[in-house]
Order: C-alpha cells, then sequence, then structure tokens
C-alpha cells in the first residue's frame, strides 16, 4: 500500500502517511527487557527487540489530550525499535542524558528545542493499524506508525535504562525492566505496510 511522505513540518506537529490532518507532540516514553533479546512491545516476523520508543501526538481537533482519548482518531503513535549495535544513534545520547533526572518514580524532564525527527533511522517505511494504548485503560484510539528501520543503541545506554528503578526517591532501587505488554492477539486489525 503506497502512503503518502509523512513527517514533522515543525518541530512538534506530525503530518501525512495515514494520518488525516496535523498532530501534536504530546510526550515519549520508552519500553525495554531486563535483556537485548526482548523489550518490544511489537514483533515482527518473530523478531523482538531490546526496546521500542514511542512519541506520543494527540489531534488537536478534539480540543485536549483528554478528549482526543475518547476519538478513534485521537491519538497517534510513532514507534521506533531500539537494537543492541556497535554503531548507536548519536541523537539517542540527548534522551539518555536526561535519564539522570528521571532515576525513580514520579520524575519527568522537559524538553525544550527538541526535534524528534532526529530519532528516526533513515528509511521512513512503516507498518501501520489502528489500535489501543499498551498501558491501561488501553484506550482504543491510535494510529500506530511502526518504523520498519530499527535505531542502535549500545550496550551501555542499555544499561542506563535498566538503571532506573520503580521506586520513589527514599525507597530501596527496585529496578525498572521488562516494562513492555506481553503480545496481543491481533483481533482481526488490518496491518499496512508502506512498502512491498
Amino acid at each position: 500500500m503506497a502512503q503518502s511522505v509523512w513527517g514533522y513540518e515543525s518541530h512538534n506537529v506530525l503530518r501525512g502517511g495515514p494520518l488525516t490532518g496535523a498532530y501534536r507532540l504530546r510526550q515519549l516514553h520508552l519500553h525495554w527487557g531486563s535483556s537485548d533479546d526482548h523489550g518490544s512491545e511489537h514483533i515482527i516476523d518473530g523478531l523482538k527487540y531490546a526496546a521500542e520508543l514511542h512519541m506520543v501526538h494527540w489531534n488537536p481537533k478534539h480540543g485536549n489530550f483528554v478528549g482526543a482519548l475518547k476519538q478513534p482518531d485521537g491519538v497517534a503513535v510513532v514507534g521506533i525499535f531500539l537494537k543492541v549495535g556497535k554503531t548507536p544513534k548519536p541523537e539517542m545520547k540527548r534522551i539518555l542524558e536526561e535519564i539522570d533526572n528521571i532515576k525513580t518514580k514520579g520524575k519527568e524532564a522537559p524538553f525544550h528545542h527538541f526535534d524528534p525527527s532526529i530519532l528516526f533511522p533513515k528509511s521512513r517505511d512503516y507498518w501501520t493499524y489502528h489500535g489501543s494504548f499498551t498501558t491501561p485503560p488501553c484506550e482504543e484510539c491510535i494510529t500506530w506508525i511502526l518504523l520498519r528501520e530499527p535505531i542502535e543503541v549500545s550496550s551501555d545506554q542499555m544499561a542506563k535504562l535498566r538503571s532506573l528503578s520503580k521506586n520513589g526517591e527514599n525507597e530501596p532501587v527496585n529496578p525498572l525492566v521488562d516494562n513492555c505488554r506481553p503480545i496481543q492477539p491481533v483481533k482481526g486489525r488490518i496491518v499496512r505496510a508502506s512498502f512491498k
């Protein structure tokens, strides 16, 4: 299925591809495993990646993020697979530098003057389907855009992710790992590709 070119028209607006209209970036987060052979929330031809980055966008035609959660076209998530390799993507350094500021539960790190498209791999090939969030209550409001080409991170960078704690600041360290949802049945969803 051929799709139009998609991407960011400014630092925080995503449009094109399977989307009708512009979507604003709300946040990004990662899911990862306790080892490099699992951690992604999507599996491609049986292959699991070490981690998966999600860039969450919302459709401003619905007024606000909470309103968008109630609409089938309310949210668009760009998913990027991370694999461990010898040539890590330099742009991941910016995100991973912030980890020291969010080592424990409940912390956030605002990103100012950040262009999320720097994290994209060279190829813009993707799979897309309509689905849900992977965290409860799993609202069915997402147009998923999963990039075909993974980006590389180093073993040290994955170790930094695995150094985060599930507990609060003054509680014992409890490593945050395997924060990915188990694979779910397709349930009749149609997955389309932008490539042959």
